[in-house]
């Protein structure tokens, strides 16, 4: 049993995702529920009440007819599905769906990839998806699991930002390098992967101002600061993570394919899916995207920023 495990244990995981999920679930289940009323077989009409049900969890269309068109073969192959099967069905259609999708246990129980140090974390994403909360957690977590970490405040365009991200480095005892706000934020990440090195820091995250206005001037100033980190670290950043928020639903998958054209985005952490009957979009993201999600944050607590576990998403989806 790892550190992680130690510290906050399966058990405790899984309870915070079905609370987490709880609003997704919920939704879902209840409309689940009304797709089968007073049907004994799974006929046309439960498939369209199913696809309905699927499509307002913000499991998206592409996905949603990946789910239906597997449970269809099913249905023709059996000849006689009955309803009462159908929710232990869909969640084994779920499961294959995450199955499919990328998988990468790098930070299982909080662990840091093998073969270098520091280790370089680039984050990237719109005001307001919980990108600067997310570092934080992800400073209290590594640093709970051992790891030292230093923190760079490269979103000098918003005061808040810098603001933030240095109450975190406090709560949480962490190190942080950051200026004053309209600094070059390539200065700030060439000075904070430097102090890292000096230091021997294991683990290095770095903020980036969060605008999408012009996908040009966003490649142009994530390819800068790529630059001048490799000055000092030629393989880094070891990881370019995008913070999407799962309340907003579909317009999350749209800040995807976005931020996955401007940019080489190499990892996806899904945020606020305590708050929301959204939480399909984690299906859609895994699915639509070659691109692993590696955290997914279903609290406020920092606890709560959980590393992406596919079992354990379908158990509190469905809380079987």
């Amino acid at each position: 049993m790892g550190l992680f495990d130690k510290l906050f244990g399966k058990k405790q995981q899984q309870e915070s995702l079905e609370q987490g999920l709880q609003k997704t679930r919920e939704g879902f289940l209840s409309k689940l529920t009304k797709a089968i009323a007073g049907k004994s077989t799974v006929d046309a009409e439960v498939l369209d009440n199913l696809e309905d049900a699927l499509v307002s969890a913000d499991v998206g269309i592409e996905t949603t007819v990946k789910i239906i068109e597997q449970i269809e073969a099913r249905v023709a192959k059996d000849k006689y599905l009955n309803t009462s099967e159908l929710n232990k069905i869909l969640k084994e259609e779920v499961q294959n769906i995450l199955v499919a999708a990328p998988q990468d246990t790098s930070y299982e129980n909080y662990e840091l990839p093998g073969g270098h140090k520091p280790h370089v974390i680039l984050v990237v994403g719109v005001n307001g998806v919980g990108k600067t909360t997310t570092i934080g957690k992800l400073a209290h977590n590594f640093s709970k699991a051992g790891k030292s970490v230093l923190l760079g405040a490269a979103d000098t365009f918003r005061a808040a930002a810098v603001d933030q991200l240095t109450i975190w480095s406090e709560r949480t005892g962490v190190d942080i390098v950051k200026k004053e706000m309209g600094s070059d934020p390539a200065s700030v990440a060439f000075d904070t992967v430097k102090s890292g090195v000096a230091k021997n820091m294991d683990v290095i995250i770095i903020d980036t101002a969060g605008r999408l206005h012009n996908k040009i001037h966003l490649m142009d100033e994530l390819s800068k600061i790529k630059k001048v980190i490799q000055k000092v670290i030629p393989d880094a950043p070891h990881e370019v993570m995008l913070v999407l928020d799962g309340s907003t639903g579909q317009n999350a998958l749209e800040q995807a394919k976005h931020f996955t054209a401007a940019t080489d985005v190499t990892a996806l952490t899904i945020t606020k899916l305590d708050g929301t009957a959204k939480g399909g979009v984690v299906l859609a993201i895994a699915s639509q995207f070659k691109i692993p999600v590696k955290f997914i944050g279903v609290g406020e607590k920092a606890e709560d920023l959980l590393v992406f576990d596919k079992q354990l998403f379908v158990d509190g989806l469905f809380n079987l």
